[in-house]
């Protein structure tokens, strides 16, 4: 019995002294106060504009068969309203090499549609991507936002 009481007394000795050797608690140091100046604003750049003439392409199948046809849609718009009777060319960047579709019209609503057979000529999971470009109207020429497609 004598033996236990002074083993529990020199393991509450040892834990008290193990406590005491710890690491040391500082107090957190207060953070920088952040001013903001009234001028700040006045240094903002200034949103930029919507251009007048605008235009976008994309694909009726964004993950065909490497045998299946597709349509390559693309509108050209001003202020959001379409523009009709532009030309639009389409360039399809295979991996192989790069295909001409039809020259086409605008419609009333600015859209265009092409026609693409992809007959194999792109590996599964390697993607394309399709240039339309917008000719023939009182903006000039419009290189459109790239369509893409990716075959099974």
């Amino acid at each position: 019995m004598k033996h236990f009481i002074f083993l529990t007394v020199c393991g509450i000795g040892l834990l008290a002294l193990l406590s005491a050797c710890g690491p040391s608690v500082t107090a957190i140091k207060p953070q920088q106060t952040v001013t903001i100046s009234k001028t700040f604003q006045s240094q903002v750049s200034p949103v930029p504009t919507t251009p007048t003439y605008m235009c976008g392409a994309w694909s009726s199948d964004n993950a065909p068969g490497g045998y299946a046809t597709i349509r390559i849609y693309a509108k050209l718009a001003k202020v959001l309203a379409g523009v009709p009777r532009a030309t639009a060319i389409a360039t399809v960047h295979f991996q192989t090499g790069d295909v001409q579709l039809d020259q086409q019209e605008s419609d009333n609503g600015g859209y265009v549609t092409f026609s693409l057979p992809l007959q194999g000529r792109q590996p599964g999971g390697v993607p394309a991507t399709v240039d339309v470009t917008f000719t023939n109207f009182p903006g000039g020429t419009l290189k459109c936002t790239p369509a893409f497609f990716t075959p099974r």
